[in-house]
């Protein structure tokens, strides 16, 4: 049988001639005992739950500023290697717009010089046709004069044959 706290503090005791019946006090009193014990050894075992909830707590609250604390870690080298990768990238660019405007450059001078060989191929082309053209006309002119001045030496030349 329990005993709540309003029953024990209105608990009254039939009187005897000496008093309260020491039989009813002492069971009473034995009974609140067992209970207070049963209460004790209640409130020991909740004690040593929320030590050990408490320690619980502690640990879940160390692996969670862990965690935290990794997280804000990583997120940080995450950032410093998005811009160290951003950085490098914009070299490499930079390097191949370099590289392209170099090539660009060389081949356009090499093109220039291509178009001026060609020009100056064409030239020597020319004046050489000119010349062979001018030199064909000075022999024509010669074999002309010379036939002239010699129509006969060329006429017994062919009878012979």
């Amino acid at each position: 049988m329990k005993f709540y706290p309003t029953e024990i503090a209105n608990k009254t005791f039939d009187r005897k001639m000496m008093g309260f019946d020491p039989e009813q006090v002492v069971n009473f009193l034995t009974v609140i005992a067992a209970q207070t014990e049963n209460l004790a050894q209640q409130i020991q075992t909740l004690t040593e739950e929320l030590k050990e909830k408490e320690l619980q707590l502690h640990e879940y609250r160390d692996r969670d500023n862990v965690l935290r604390s990794a997280i804000t870690q990583a997120t940080k080298m995450t950032d410093q290697m998005k811009t160290e990768t951003e950085h490098e990238v914009k070299l490499i660019i930079a390097d191949a717009q370099h590289k392209a405007e170099t090539i660009t450059r060389d081949a356009k001078d090499s093109l220039r010089k291509i178009y001026q060989e060609i020009s100056d191929l064409k030239k020597s082309r020319m004046q050489f046709e000119a010349n062979l053209k001018a030199m064909a006309q000075a022999h024509l002119s010669l074999l002309e004069q010379a036939e002239a001045y010699m129509p006969k030496m060329r006429m017994q030349h062919m009878d012979l044959e």
